[in-house]
């Protein structure tokens, strides 16, 4: 009937037609003939319809229950809580608990040793643990410092490793760590922790994702786990570190179960009866760009610190003031961060070291002077434009040097060297001039003190070269005349002989130290060599042997 929608206007005449047939039938019903006029009336104005049903009202809703949160458990704020929540190295079960117990045990019975560790570790923990979650490595390796050095950044060990991470310097050359007269990047807490985690991670990588053997590899070198592996497999006994554990040098068979025993430690104190101190889980330190070399005297009095404390954050810093090439920063504790930038940025690039202009005298060379002033002849040719070495009695040279007396920077190389050189000992001290030939191991032989010893007397490594005319500190027994070991050096000396060997092809450390009767542990400190590098065809070795051991 309708060809398009009626809209809401014409709904109401076509409704209203609709009704209006059952509105007049059902008048017709009720009308009388007597009112009907009434009816026709009522008829005309319909009473009102509703035209929707009204809908039933809704029923309103039932009240929720309330909601009661449990109170959540506050975190710590003491970073060594903090950071055993996320410990994941695997714990040590069943056969391998003793060795765990063992080192458990030692570190239980020793409180003072506990609290100057971790008094140490607070310079450093919290930036350590940042780096190694920013990696996704587990936490529990930030404790590895403690094994190596104590937290110590300025350790030195018989075998050349330097700093928390204790890296010697091959290893240190081969992860990019800068080391000259000025700046050794191994005690660097920035550089030494980037290179030692790179290593940690490469490591990980190699032994398929386990970070036992990577902890092993670290401390012996990857060489010597893959050849236990190799054993282990042999033998038919499982590869993982407990696996190859006998067949590792006896320092990594408890290196690792160390690191875990102070992990447990750190994760339980009470368990252990040890106390551990509150460290803030806050940064300790932030970076500050210097702009250039800046004597490390008036880096202290701008940041207003200890010079032993700024020293102490910067360890890298071998001499009076930063490294002249770089890196041009230092660390401070954060709260003197801004003001120590906004002091620096006040000084000129020529007021962060004190200048001298300086004349020449007939027959100085610049390394005569370079030494004078405690500076290195690069510095001087570098700030002076000088190419080569001849310089000219009456010309002048300007010079970089320190703010105070050397005896101010009491945590050079030079003062700590003195320090341990001068310490007291047990016993009579005596002193040896090194003659031509000579070495830390032939001199110890000759006095009847063991070569470790020797060299930590005189702040050196076994392996150290000596110069001819240095002076060495000896001490011998209570009771035992220094004059005797003295007068036994030049008969001893004849028998001891310096060999230079050429390598063959098909040699190894072990063939060769057997062949001249050494061990190879003499054979790796003479030469500076890593055991897990191959020795190479033409390669020239130096050795110290017994004259009558070859003719016997």
């Amino acid at each position: 009937m309708f060809d398009r929608p009626l809209d809401r206007g014409s709904r109401l005449p076509f409704i209203s037609l609709l009704l209006l047939p059952a509105l007049l039938v059902t008048g017709c019903e009720s009308f009388s003939l007597a009112g009907k006029a009434d009816a026709d009336s009522a008829a005309a104005v319909p009473p009102p319809l509703p035209l929707v049903e009204p809908l039933p009202e809704a029923p309103k809703p039932a009240p929720r229950p309330a909601i009661v949160l449990e109170s959540l458990p506050e975190l710590p704020q003491d970073l060594l809580s903090r950071l055993s929540r996320s410990f994941s190295l695997p714990v040590a079960s069943g056969a391998q608990e003793p060795s765990v117990d063992r080192e458990l045990q030692w570190f239980a019975s020793h409180q003072e040793y506990l609290d100057r560790v971790f008094g140490r570790s607070e310079r450093y923990l919290y930036y350590i643990k940042g780096e190694l979650e920013r990696r996704g490595m587990p936490t529990d390796l930030a404790l590895l410092p403690i094994v190596e050095s104590a937290y110590d950044p300025f350790a030195y060990s018989h075998g050349r490793a330097s700093g928390l991470w204790q890296i010697i310097p091959g290893t240190g050359r081969r992860l990019g760590l800068k080391q000259n007269w000025w700046f050794d990047a191994r005690r660097d807490v920035v550089e030494s922790t980037r290179a030692a985690l790179d290593y940690l991670q490469a490591l990980n990588e190699l032994f398929d994702g386990d970070w036992l053997l990577a902890v092993a590899g670290y401390n012996s070198g990857e060489g010597n786990v893959l050849r236990a592996i190799r054993r282990a497999e042999a033998a038919g006994k499982p590869t993982d570190f407990w696996g190859i554990r006998s067949y590792l040098p006896v320092e990594t068979r408890t290196y690792v179960p160390r690191l875990i025993a102070i992990r447990e430690l750190v994760g339980a104190p009470a368990k252990y009866a040890v106390t551990l101190p509150d460290i803030p889980n806050t940064p300790f330190f932030e970076v500050v760009e210097t702009g250039g070399q800046i004597d490390m005297a008036l880096a202290a009095e701008l940041s207003e610190l200890d010079l032993d404390d700024l020293y102490a954050l910067n360890p890298g810093v071998n001499r009076w003031a930063t490294d002249p090439d770089g890196p041009h920063r230092l660390l401070v504790p954060e709260a003197d961060a801004e003001p120590f930038a906004a002091a620096l940025a006040d000084l000129g690039e020529r007021e962060r070291v004190e200048w001298t202009r300086y004349q020449i005298h007939s027959g100085e060379a610049l390394s005569t002077i370079a030494r004078k002033f405690h500076t290195t002849e690069a510095v001087l040719r570098q700030v002076n434009d000088i190419r080569g070495s001849l310089i000219r009695a009456g010309d002048y040279l300007m010079i970089p040097h320190a703010t105070e007396s050397l005896a101010a920077y009491s945590q050079t190389v030079q003062a700590r060297a003195e320090r341990q050189i001068n310490r007291e000992r047990t016993g009579s001290r005596s002193e040896h001039v090194v003659r031509a030939g000579e070495s830390l191991w032939t001199i110890s032989r000759a006095y009847h003190v063991n070569v470790r010893e020797l060299a930590s007397w005189n702040a050196m490594a076994p392996g150290d070269v000596l110069s001819v005319g240095r002076k060495l500190v000896i001490w011998t027994k209570p009771g035992e005349s220094s004059a005797v070991f003295a007068s036994a050096v030049a008969p001893t000396q004849e028998q001891i002989r310096k060999v230079d060997y050429v390598v063959r092809r098909g040699d190894s450390l072990y063939s060769i130290a057997s062949r001249f009767r050494i061990t190879v542990s003499k054979l790796v400190e003479w030469n500076d060599l890593s055991v897990k590098k191959y020795l190479q065809p033409g390669q020239r070795l130096v050795m110290y042997v017994d004259v009558t051991e070859q003719s016997s």
